[in-house]
Parts: structure tokens; C-alpha cells; sequence
């Protein structure tokens, strides 16, 4: 099974597990995925930023790696 994202995953930590979800990111307006903000907050933090629910985006984010990894 892949690795799960959740509220407490750390951006940085996504892109190094699953840079697939790259897009999603952007998507949503997080074009900075390099910038030090990446390593320092986690998945819900930047969605709350940006507007977006976590839970939604997570969910997404999750089944973009289930299907990349299978």
C-alpha cells in the first residue's frame, strides 16, 4: 500500500513521496512548493491558507497516489 496523506503530513514531505500531487498544488494556488514554507507546515495549515478544504484535498491527493502507484 502507498503512503497516506493526512492533516499533520508536511508539504515537503508529500512532494518527496508522491510528486505526482505536484498539480493538485498548484491547482490551488500553492506554486511555491520549493520555498521553506513547504518544510515548516503541514497539508491542513496550507489549505486553511489557501482556502481550501483539507479533508477534500486530502482525499484527493490520496487517490492521485493509490492510482499512480498501482
Amino acid at each position: 500500500m502507498a503512503r497516506r496523506i493526512t492533516r499533520d503530513t508536511m508539504i515537503s514531505d508529500i512532494l518527496d513521496f508522491a510528486p505526482e500531487t505536484a498539480p493538485l498544488f498548484s491547482e490551488i494556488g500553492m506554486h511555491c512548493l520549493g520555498c521553506a514554507m513547504a518544510t515548516e507546515e503541514t497539508v491542513a495549515e496550507a489549505c486553511e491558507v489557501h482556502g481550501v478544504d483539507a479533508d477534500d484535498f486530502i482525499k484527493r491527493a490520496n487517490e492521485l497516489i493509490e492510482d499512480f502507484k498501482s
